[in-house]
């Protein structure tokens, strides 16, 4: 099996990027964010709500988008989502199918050599 097609159609040109959970952001500017980014969610703009969520750290938010993500076939940028917001009820799943196709390659590996 070619391991690096199997993959590449999980790639993002993102990638993981690591946030803090607690951004620098006053109460009232961090409300007015997360409401623009509920607005771009609602009509859409999954992407721009992802940034705004993303700076603000709002979970739900976060959440939402990971749930988008998950339903368009996009797992791992699903669980990144899970991850940050944190959701580990959602990520967990994901992290168990991961698992166990990484377990599904080793035993194949074993069953060639």
């Amino acid at each position: 099996m070619d391991f690096k097609k199997f993959f590449e159609r999980f790639e993002s040109p993102e990638g993981f990027v690591k946030t803090t959970v607690d951004p620098n952001i006053d109460g009232s500017t961090k409300a007015a964010l997360n409401r623009k980014g509920n607005i771009l969610f609602n009509t859409g703009d999954t992407e721009g709500a992802r940034r705004i969520f993303l700076t603000t750290g709002y979970s739900d938010g976060l959440s939402r988008v990971g749930d988008y993500y998950k339903s368009q076939g996009r797992p791992l940028d699903a669980l990144k989502m899970y991850w940050i917001a944190p959701d580990r009820t959602k990520a967990n799943p994901i992290i168990q199918q991961l698992s166990e196709i990484i377990r599904h390659f080793l035993n194949e590996e074993v069953a060639d050599e």
